[in-house]
């Protein structure tokens, strides 16, 4: 199997196909490398696509130390992973756990990134919710360490932001969900506790997303409710980004809805390579509504 080793000595198992400018996916809590298989194969044919397991998911190592466990460590993974494949620079798209992992990259080493796709990202976010997230996340942690990720995998599937996929796409839920009750005990509670529950809130980097000059694209579906307010706060941060709403969509995207996602993350892709991704006119952020207030 192939394994990057990160910094602190952690393999992280990763897949990779295709050739050419390389396209790293970093994958949400409730999945792994096997969540991006439709991107992989659409991506591959034109990037050399490269999608690994966080820390905590075999056949990546379980490390038992819970500060191996951080939102600055799911970062820095992304940069040695491509450290060991020897790419100095990739587009970096994640979801959700991975669409913060893939946000932080582009503010710590943006010189490393040639484009963000942040999509689903946002969850315990918003100021106001920080403390129900902090009470939700140590829940849920507390029941996989009692009952065992199999059978909370039972409950997590079938969230309030995963129904839409199971009624859009029964046989894939199935396939989703089954693979969220292979994951390690162990690694989901440490991760659920280390990077869930002590990521900074996205309110609190708004000074750091102002000076992302990285082409980003944020997406996020319009029933995923708690990445709704976060995905517009950082439209409006981020100069350099564009968000696009997916319909009737819940908050794994890129399997629920995979045609879709994959469409707009091609053509945010293609402006991106052909430098035709805009920075944002300061003159629309002027406050006005008709810009016919007299001067």
């Amino acid at each position: 199997m192939p394994y990057a080793v990160a910094d602190d000595g952690v393999k992280l198992y990763y897949e990779e196909s295709g050739k050419g400018t390389p396209l790293v996916f970093v994958h949400e809590y409730a999945g792994d490398c096997r969540s991006f298989e439709p991107q992989m194969r659409f991506f591959s044919r034109y990037y050399r696509c490269i999608a690994f397991n966080a820390r905590g998911y075999p056949p990546s190592d379980v490390p038992d130390d819970p500060e191996k466990y951080s939102q600055a460590r799911a970062r820095d993974d992304i940069r040695d992973v491509l450290a060991h494949l020897k790419a100095p620079k990739a587009h970096v798209c994640g979801l959700s756990m991975g669409g913060f992992a893939a946000l932080h990259f582009g503010m710590a080493y943006g010189e490393r990134a040639l484009s963000l796709v942040v999509a689903g990202c946002g969850y315990g976010a918003e100021p106001a919710k920080r403390e129900q997230f902090r009470e939700e996340t140590n829940a849920a942690a507390a029941a996989i360490e009692r009952d065992g990720m199999a059978k909370v995998a039972e409950r997590y599937s079938l969230g309030p932001t995963r129904v839409q996929f199971q009624n859009k796409d029964p046989r894939g839920w199935a396939e989703f969900a089954k693979q969220l009750s292979e994951h390690s005990t162990k690694g989901s509670a440490l991760t659920m506790r280390g990077v869930q529950a002590r990521r900074p809130s996205l309110w609190e980097l708004t000074d750091e997303m102002k000076a992302i000059r990285i082409p980003t694209l944020i997406l996020t579906g319009d029933e995923d409710d708690p990445c709704l307010e976060p995905a517009l706060m950082m439209k409006r941060a981020i100069p350099t980004s564009g968000l696009v709403v997916m319909p009737c969509a819940g908050h794994t995207i890129n399997i629920e809805d995979p045609d879709e996602f994959n469409r707009q993350v091609f053509s945010f892709l293609s402006a991106v390579e052909m430098h035709a991704w805009p920075t944002r006119d300061p003159r629309s952020t002027s406050g006005g509504i008709l810009g016919m207030a007299r001067k």
